[in-house]
């Protein structure tokens, strides 16, 4: 039995009708760049994110460069985030000539520690990026408290977690601004790359759609220096017919992410693995399922042999990163976040997986670590 880390053949075909319809579509009008679609596509999102504004850019990270930069964000300030993330939460930060400075991790649910966030707070911070990873909210009560008191901009990273929610509220309404990334493996995931910039201030919105387009409100007429940061028409149009099915295929990861805690309870009772850990006051939208083995490389290796996919999010933490030597950090510093990614082990688990398969990837895994 093969099983991939995701099929994206079998979501594609499960809606093709609709979505060649939808690229015929543009395709005939020959309006590719910031057209109808785009605008239904910022106006739907912001409507489900509960936002006044959604802007559509043309990647997350740019998203988050954008977003960032609309906060006035530049040279000499400090921006605490998590070390525990893809690549480019920091480097966002680090690309405006700001700091990054990290923050270790809750050894439960993988998210950036609350509880150590104010001692990272100095005069130079300006801005908090709370990174809701795998698809599971941070704490925001907290983190909102502290931009209060200390008057920060918040921008939440929410690139893995369309549709989740914290205390009933959607992820990307909490902040000064939230962003999205549709990269084709994201629970809303276009086919090619796409991003969007979600924001109830009104200013940050109109920054955020100057930079996107050189600094321009009007064509060859430039009031500032700007990126070319848009979402294309086709992927818009891609977009626009996936969203129908987001909630949908949100619950399926959950009800399948619910069946893993169930089957593979027993190893973690035996302490052989440590499942996805969860905040109750979280609606947790599993972009991906990551559990935490210790034998991690010899379940990889089992799974392999058995035709089924697995991998490793995040292999180093962002503190040991060549590119971020320049901070001063060292092995040690954020164990949390060191011991995570050793350990951390993602399995397959997307809507269209079947009960055969989890049950045959359990069956490899449980092979694997009651014999050890």
């Amino acid at each position: 039995m093969s099983i991939p880390l995701l099929d994206l053949k079998a979501q594609y075909l499960s809606i093709k009708e609709e979505i060649d319809q939808a690229v015929l579509g543009v395709l005939d009008s020959c309006h590719f760049i910031l057209g109808p679609n785009v605008k239904a596509m910022e106006e739907k999102t912001a409507a489900y994110c509960g936002t006044k504004h959604a802007v559509a850019v043309a990647n997350g990270t740019d998203a988050l460069v954008l977003a960032l930069k609309a906060c006035g964000i530049a040279q000499g300030d400090e921006v605490i985030t998590t070390p525990f993330t893809f690549f480019a939460s920091a480097e966002a930060v680090a690309s405006l000539g700001a700091t990054p400075v990290f923050v270790d991790i809750d050894p439960v649910t993988l998210n950036m520690d609350i509880d150590q966030l104010e001692s990272k707070i100095t005069s130079r911070t300006k801005a908090i990026i709370p990174v809701h990873i795998f698809g599971q909210m941070v704490n925001m009560d907290k983190v909102m408290d502290l931009a209060q008191k200390y008057e920060l901009k918040i921008i939440e990273d929410a690139a893995q977690a369309i549709g989740a929610e914290y205390k009933g509220k959607r992820a990307g309404a909490y902040g000064t601004a939230g962003t999205f990334s549709f990269f084709p493996t994201k629970n809303l995931g276009g086919y090619g790359d796409g991003g969007m910039v979600v924001t109830n201030c009104d200013e940050i919105a109109e920054k955020v759609r100057l930079f996107r387009f050189h600094g321009s409100k009007t064509k060859y007429f430039h009031e500032e220096i700007g990126y070319n940061s848009r979402l294309d028409e086709i992927q818009a149009a891609i977009l626009r017919v996936k969203f129908q099915y987001l909630d949908e295929w949100n619950k399926a990861r959950r009800q399948k992410a619910e069946l893993y805690d169930s089957l593979l309870k027993p190893l973690a009772d035996q302490q052989k693995l440590i499942l996805p850990g969860k905040d109750p006051e979280a609606y947790q939208v599993f972009h991906l399922y990551v559990m935490r083995v210790q034998q991690r490389e010899k379940v990889m290796e089992k799974l392999k042999e058995a035709g089924i996919a697995s991998a490793v999010y995040y292999p180093l933490p962002l503190h040991l990163q060549k590119a971020f030597a320049y901070l001063g950090y060292k092995a040690g510093d954020f164990p949390e976040a060191e011991k995570a990614s050793e350990h951390a082990l993602a399995i397959p688990c997307y809507p269209e997986l079947t009960l055969q398969q989890q049950e045959e990837i359990v069956h490899v895994i449980n092979d694997c670590l009651i014999q050890s």
